[in-house]
């Protein structure tokens, strides 16, 4: 599953719900996009300087408090956008002058590159993914063997089946899914894999899906 040469991609655990945080940019002018900002700010900005990349926005898969519980802060010290789905739920969205909504299938440039936004509801309304090219940064919409709660406020299992069937495995197979939690036995794996070993991915209907993820 190689990167492309031209992407800086760094995958990082914070928290006590083993979250996962991700540096996405442009290697060349080492642009980067903090993804989902929470538990420990400190750790994520040491990380952008130490390495020479400039955090030049930040980017929400979903508004979950262990997803942008250091939202307010890292906006504090960077002034940069920060984009979430048109799409979430007003209880979810964040409040903050930074905040920028976005639709589905949305580009985002950081740098030289362009990430997508790509539409994933379920675990909540204005759950998105963010790809580029071979690498899809998931969220709580997919994880490593596993897809996120559906029975939280605001979730729904028949959008969660409508995007894991009809928008992320339309995608290639050589599509690198990197999670929002370290809930698998690898940090990250290919769409491929997970087609074959993934319980939700494996359903053959709706209903079994929902069997499956609600116990109905």
């Amino acid at each position: 599953m190689p990167v492309p040469p031209e992407l800086i991609l760094k995958q990082m655990e914070l928290g006590p719900m083993e979250n996962f945080q991700y540096f996405l940019g442009d290697a060349r002018s080492k642009q980067i996009a903090v993804v989902d900002p929470a538990w420990d700010v400190d750790y994520l900005c040491d990380e952008a300087r130490e390495n020479g990349y400039k955090i030049s926005l930040v980017l929400l898969t979903h508004g979950h408090p262990d997803h942008v519980n250091g939202l307010k802060e890292i906006l504090s010290r960077h002034g940069v956008p920060a984009y979430i789905s048109r799409h979430e739920a007003s209880f979810l969205k964040p409040k903050h002058k930074n905040i920028v909504e976005v639709e589905d299938r949305q580009k985002i440039r950081v740098g030289g590159i362009e990430i997508e936004c790509l539409l994933t509801p379920g675990h909540t309304p204005g759950c998105q993914c963010f790809l580029y090219k071979n690498i899809l940064v998931t969220g709580d919409t997919i994880f490593v063997d596993g897809c996120g709660r559906c029975d939280l406020p605001g979730s729904d299992p028949r959008q969660m089946y409508h995007s894991l069937y009809n928008v992320l495995m339309k995608l290639p197979d050589t599509t690198a899914i990197y999670p929002g939690h370290n809930y698998g036995a690898v940090p990250f794996a290919t769409l491929a894999e997970q087609k074959k070993t993934n319980p939700y991915l494996t359903c053959a209907g709706i209903e079994e899906f929902l069997s499956e993820r609600m116990g109905l």
